[in-house]
């Protein structure tokens, strides 16, 4: 969830196409999707980011070309789009570092100043032209220019937790959450199966539902979901995540029923002034799990106010800018290390075969068209 040979934002990979196999008729499809429930909408977050990648799943069960293909049957094919997260506006915008982010990592991007970033705010879900939904997962994606030329790059989503542990519980869930036709919604007594499976997936689902969507992207917090190690100058390595905390109050609602009133109301209200938000680091102690995004860390936990994020302005999804951007977690500078989170090594593998997909496909216009909303 880019400019370079690093892949996509959450996108499904790239590969081989498998046998061709009958696609639902596409309004049936779309009626489906849009249908799904809260527990098949969360299915979607990072559905790109979790495949068979150096042996995580079983090969007999999936490899990259056929997830490819499995994610273009469900959402269809859109070229030159996310597989994942394909609808959106690149941002950009700067980082103002306090400097406390220092005492905890070497890297140059928290030592106190200002660095540019490039930015990506999204829907999660493979059509480019959904129609908005506040329930729908919401996305976020930044890139850092350091100061000494290295990045840091993050996908982030509005939720506090994700809901699988390991990429093998993902798929499951992913299988479990297919909409059955008719009804638009995943079978009961599969989904059931799963989660009798998986407890940790209960857990988290009970945390998210606890932390209800804000009313747009200007009042969401993004959180990074997965652990990483954190190391300063003199060498000292603590775990530690982190959130991206907003600035701006809701203030009035966007009205919902418009097919991209998400979107319209962030454009609106950035033509009229910057929005911000304060990356907040969360320093972890002996004993929290980092490898294990479905477990929140405990409340009392030190934080670190690292600075400032603040967006200045939004852009129709075109060359040059984040239309292009690999939001990858392991884009990392000096000072940011990968966890043993087996989601992390996933999702960078996968984005990477993504990217190279629909970098090699024709382009159609984003769906998400500011100079249409500033008329």
């Amino acid at each position: 969830m880019e400019p370079d040979d690093r892949g996509g934002e959450p996108d499904d990979p790239p590969g081989d196409v498998e046998p061709a196999r009958p696609v639902p008729d596409a309004v049936s499809r779309r009626r489906a999707l849009l249908g799904m429930g809260a527990v098949a909408g969360i299915a979607a977050v990072d559905v790109g980011g979790f495949a068979y990648a150096g042996g995580w799943l079983r090969p007999d069960a999936l490899t990259p070309p056929r997830f490819a293909d499995r994610f273009e049957h469900v959402y269809g094919r859109h070229d030159g789009f996310r597989r994942n997260h394909a609808k959106g506006l690149s941002a950009v915008g700067t980082f103002a570092s306090t400097g406390a982010g220092a005492a905890i990592c070497r890297a140059a991007v928290f030592r106190a100043g200002n660095v540019p970033l490039i930015g990506r705010f999204s829907l999660s879900g493979g059509l480019p032209d959904q129609a908005d939904v506040s329930t729908t997962v919401r996305g976020l994606g930044l890139l850092f220019q350091g100061p000494d030329g290295q990045q840091w790059r993050t996908a982030m989503v509005n939720i506090p937790v994700f809901p699988d542990s390991t990429p093998q519980g993902f798929y499951d869930r992913l299988l479990a959450s297919q909409p059955v036709p008719g009804t638009g919604k995943p079978d009961p007594e599969k989904m059931a199966a799963f989660l009798d499976r998986h407890p940790e997936t209960v857990a988290a689902l009970k945390v998210i539902k606890q932390a209800p969507p804000s009313a747009g992207f200007a009042d969401s917090a993004f959180y990074g979901l997965n652990a990483f190690r954190f190391t300063n100058a003199a060498g000292a390595t603590v775990p530690v995540r982190w959130a991206a905390v907003p600035q701006q109050s809701a203030g009035t609602p966007a009205p919902a029923g418009g097919k991209d009133y998400l979107f319209d109301d962030l454009i609106r209200v950035l033509s009229q002034r910057p929005l911000s938000w304060r990356l907040v680091l969360t320093v972890g102690e002996p004993g929290d799990p980092t490898n294990d995004a479905t477990t929140p860390w405990p409340v009392s936990r030190r934080t670190v106010d690292a600075g400032t994020i603040t967006v200045t302005a939004v852009h129709t999804e075109a060359p040059g800018n984040a239309r292009d951007i690999n939001f990858d977690p392991l884009v990392l500078p000096d000072g940011i290390t990968a966890s043993d989170d087996p989601l992390l090594a996933a999702r960078s593998a996968v984005y990477a075969r993504s990217f190279t997909r629909r970098a090699e496909e024709p382009k159609t216009p984003s769906a998400v068209d500011v100079s249409r909303v500033l008329r």
